[in-house]
């Protein structure tokens, strides 16, 4: 193994460096967008249990037990309930964007990665090419079995560069996905939240 990074050179190294940052990323941005920690089921519960203005109070000490960005959009649209409907979605859905920019804190990293990772590799691998064809071009090609192993070293950086890039690219595209259908659910529990608490302002 500690062979075939050090015939890569420095450019083997610097990949070793983005997959290190690259793995890093994979797992605070799993433990980050753990379900329960953006959605909270307890506080899942309150929003569908919540059937009139009473309810809300009740929400809001969940809320309270509970800090997540579920939590502090639902808090939000507590606070503003004077408010008219649409001003108080209109700022929910302002501080929902925050909220989701957080979500996705971290995955340019991983997008970045994805795309450096197997072009570093090419160009690791184009510089042990024309290194090894400069030799040869003055000693001349006395050995193939040395100008075979020679091309083989200087793929190495292509390889690198995928292993790296491909998983990294897995996990950006699944978390992706993940925070947009975590987006979704929490617009649907607040718009659940305010359409009982307005209706019941409504009724009254």
């Amino acid at each position: 193994m500690w062979e075939f990074l050090t015939a890569g050179g420095p450019v083997m190294f610097f990949l070793v460096l983005v997959s290190i940052a690259g793995v890093a990323y994979i797992i605070e941005r799993g433990l980050a967008l753990q379900w329960k920690r953006v959605i909270p089921p307890e506080v899942e519960q309150a929003v569908e249990l919540c059937n009139s203005t009473e309810g809300a109070k009740n929400v809001e000490r969940v809320c309270r037990e509970h800090p997540s960005p579920l939590s502090r959009l639902l808090l939000l649209g507590k606070e503003h309930l004077d408010w008219p409907k649409q001003e108080n979605t209109d700022a929910i859905e302002t501080r929902a964007r925050h909220e989701v920019m957080g979500l996705e804190r971290g995955l340019v990293i991983l997008e970045i990665i994805v795309g450096i990772a197997p072009l570093t590799g090419l160009v690791g691998t184009l510089h042990g090419l024309i290194a090894l064809f400069g030799t040869l071009g003055t000693v001349g090609v006395s050995d193939n079995a040395a100008l075979a192993k020679g091309i083989s070293i200087a793929l190495n950086t292509t390889l690198m560069g995928l292993i790296v890039a491909i998983p990294s690219l897995i996990a950006w595209s699944y978390y992706n996905k993940k925070v947009e259908t975590l987006a979704v659910e929490m617009e649907a529990l607040c718009e659940r939240f305010l359409r009982c608490q307005y209706r019941d302002k409504i009724t009254a």
